[in-house]
């Protein structure tokens, strides 16, 4: 299920690729790939962009909303307190 978060980070992909990395990973070395990607050529940043937020949006659909953190290199985990796996409540939600 597409988001509104997910087709603003899309519309701001589209602008500035890097943008869009920084807003999901912060200040990491997937900011530094994206950044030397988009100098080399816009389509290779536009590229590494939508594979991130691709990533990202198939990790909420495995371990919903809130349920997982970045761990770098366009991975993601769940989210676990004292071993169970947290997931965001669904309130109402028919999933």
């Amino acid at each position: 299920m597409v988001r509104g978060s997910d087709i603003l980070l899309i519309l701001v992909a589209i602008l500035f690729p890097p943008a869009a990395v920084a807003f999901m990973t912060g200040c990491s070395c997937d900011l530094l790939i994206n950044v030397a990607l988009t100098l080399l050529g816009y389509i290779p940043g536009h590229i590494h962009a939508f594979w991130i937020i691709y990533k990202r949006m198939k990790a909420e659909e495995t371990y919903g909303h809130g349920g997982y953190r970045y761990t770098g290199n366009a991975t993601f985990e769940p989210v676990v307190q004292q071993g169970v796996p947290v997931a965001a409540p669904n309130y109402g939600a028919t999933v």
